[in-house]
């Protein structure tokens, strides 16, 4: 005759469940873990490629321009970036001179966009020029340049998120700053450092 078995006891069962619990909340996180290293978002990388002066206009110790900059962003990420609340600004000597809005938008995965952002700079005043300094001076904190040269600043900020497992999103912002070295007689641009 065969002898019944028991059934296991409560005990038994409550430590099985508890010991596969813990296994799969290690087994989670490790492929989090394995997850966001592979796939962990970065930040977009801006180029300047070219910064133009259209127009160029000196008149009583004041001067106005339309400013033109091409960029390329870089979407290193494995999803898409929704980039939005992005800017370009101008300034020069520490002033704002010049704003704009970058419209809202998406790069796709691995893609890179180029854009064009040309605006009309309001006349603004030069600062004077000390004789006994000579032709060309700083204001000490790298912000401008006058004389022959004019030295102004550029700073383009790009904000947005990318989406991760289609579920979690991440913030990411990323920044270019250049000085924009520009001849006083005609304009030309003689260079920029970013």
């Amino acid at each position: 005759m065969v002898k019944p078995q028991r059934p296991p006891s409560g005990r038994t069962n409550l430590a099985s469940c508890v010991v596969a619990t813990i296994f799969l909340i290690f087994i989670i996180i490790v492929v989090l873990i394995v997850f966001f290293s592979v796939f962990k978002p970065k930040e977009p990388i801006i180029s300047v490629n070219a910064v133009q002066l259209p127009s160029f206009a000196i008149s009583n110790g004041t001067v106005n321009f339309t400013f033109s900059q091409y960029v390329s962003v870089k979407n290193p990420n494995k999803a898409e970036f929704s980039h939005y609340d992005s800017t370009l600004q101008l300034l020069y000597g520490g002033n704002q001179v010049g704003f704009m809005f970058i419209p809202a938008g998406k790069i796709g995965s691995g893609r890179t966009q180029y854009m064009a952002a040309t605006f009309a700079v309001e006349s603004f005043p030069l600062g004077a020029v000390p004789e006994s300094v000579g032709p060309t001076i700083t204001d000490g904190l790298g912000g401008f340049r006058i004389g022959p040269n004019l030295e102004i600043e550029s700073r383009m900020e790009m904000a947005g998120r990318v989406r991760v497992l289609h579920f979690f999103t991440h913030h990411v912002d990323a920044r270019a700053v250049c000085r924009v070295s520009i001849a006083v007689s005609d304009g030309s641009v003689l260079g920029f450092h970013c």
